[in-house]
């Protein structure tokens, strides 16, 4: 970012958003508010616009923050208005088509860190998922990519442009390409340092986009996928076969929840044969053929399979249930938890706090008894996995990564509702284990 004469007078709000103000009253009334995720797993504030309550100048943190030296750019695929579920997902995949490009040459040069645009107190398809790409050599082939890049894309969002003035205050440019003429700058507004919430911003948007409430939420989801993913007509139509009311029946139904690597396959294939008991895991064997392909999906889409992969799993325990103990390998826990883990950046103080309603049960799906969460240290956790080769989603690889992202998997197990979570120290043999898991049961489902 180079520091430079005075911009000149900022232009009103409501012409720097242009057509993204019609996404609801709320939304143009007030300033546009970013959260900006750091090394560290800490969050940072920023808004554009004046007037924003609680803001404050902080031109030294704003410029360390948003270069010199460098040059910083932001971009943020706009949210549609209200429940349009198929703009939703359309926006998500725009979102993953661009983080693709944008680590590739001539940009993966630039450093690319995670950027939601968001207002204070909004709902579902408030926030706005992007990006802030920083250029350390201030080199013009920058922006000439990134407008090579949004061009190529007609609903592509506009392109922010951060410079300061010869005070060290910061200002976001806007570029738009407009038809016939370009890009052009359409606006410049001063950027200033906001308040944190007193929720994450991703928060309100889950039940939408990765924690869903209901079957019917998941299911609209894929429906908006079936023109270009022929396998979600595949998975919807195993699901519309499953009745909506189901009942459990006499026999106890246990879900055994755990990260990977601590014991999760051998406890559950070992109590469901000392307890002659169905043996089920979600997702279950119809779908998971098509496990890669939904991993390589968005957050949206991603969860909504294996939502749905749960309320199938629900109706083959309903039927067993009726002979025998039922016995679950994950089952809407590890769903829930992954999501929330995944999508609301930062440490985990950004966690939704204790007892908040994302954490409770959805409340069409079949419940079981009782939920067993298998815990070993990480230590032991990463002796288990040497050598073993074990197959992992993205996000069961991310575990080894990124220790923070583990602990908020954790976290977030420990703090689910209706039913919560009975945790298991998995460090001893597994015949421990085993008669640990049993005496569990047995307390708890007789």
């Amino acid at each position: 970012m180079a520091f430079a004469r005075r911009p000149r007078a900022p232009l009103p709000l409501g012409r720097l958003w242009g057509s993204q103000r019609g996404a609801c009253a709320r939304a143009m009334a007030l300033p546009r508010r970013f959260a900006l995720e750091l090394p560290g797993c800490t969050v940072a504030h920023f808004a554009v616009g004046d007037g924003v309550p609680g803001a404050h100048s902080d031109p030294q943190g704003l410029a360390a923050l948003l270069g010199p030296p460098g040059r910083s750019y932001s971009l943020c695929v706009p949210g549609p208005p209200g429940g349009d579920c198929a703009a939703r997902v359309r926006a998500a995949r725009l979102h993953q088509r661009l983080l693709r490009q944008l680590r590739r040459d001539p940009l993966q040069r630039c450093q690319l860190r995670r950027l939601l645009g968001y207002w204070p107190g909004g709902g579902a398809g408030d926030v706005q998922h992007g990006f802030l790409l920083h250029d350390p050599s201030d080199s013009p082939d920058t922006r000439r990519a990134l407008f090579a890049l949004l061009g190529a894309h007609p609903e592509a969002p506009r392109l922010g442009e951060f410079v300061g003035d010869e005070s060290r205050q910061v200002w976001q440019r806007l570029w738009e390409l407009r038809d016939g003429a370009g890009w052009q700058q359409v606006g410049q507004e001063p950027v200033v340092a906001a308040p944190e919430p007193d929720l994450h911003p991703a928060v309100p948007d889950l039940p939408s986009s990765a924690v869903f409430p209901h079957r019917a939420a998941a299911r609209a989801v894929l429906e908006a996928c079936t023109p270009f993913i022929p396998e979600a007509r595949a998975v919807l139509d195993l699901v519309d076969q499953c009745p909506e009311q189901l009942r459990k029946g006499e026999f106890p139904v246990i879900a055994i929840e755990g990260l990977d690597a601590t014991g999760k396959t051998t406890v559950t294939r070992s109590v469901a044969e000392s307890l002659k008991a169905v043996l089920l895991k979600s997702p279950p064997a119809c779908i998971s053929q098509w496990r890669e392909i939904f991993d390589d999906e968005p957050t949206i889409i991603r969860r909504a399979f294996y939502s749905l992969g749960n309320y199938i799993v629900a109706s083959e325990i309903a039927k067993a249930s009726t002979t025998s103990p039922v016995i679950i390998d994950r089952y809407w826990h590890s769903t829930a938890t992954y999501a929330m883990a995944t999508e609301v950046s930062g440490g985990l103080q950004h966690l939704p706090p204790a007892h908040h309603p994302i954490y409770q049960w959805p409340r069409d799906l079949l419940k079981p008894d009782l939920v067993l969460l298998l815990t070993v240290s990480p230590e032991e956790r990463r002796q288990r996995i040497e050598g073993r080769g074990l197959e992992r989603t993205k996000e069961e690889a991310e575990l080894e990564a990124n220790s923070v992202f583990r602990q908020k998997v954790e976290v977030s197990y420990r703090r689910m509702e209706s039913p919560g979570c009975c945790v298991v120290d998995a460090s001893p043999s597994k015949e421990e284990v085993l008669q640990m898991v049993l005496s569990i049961i047995h307390n708890n489902c007789n």
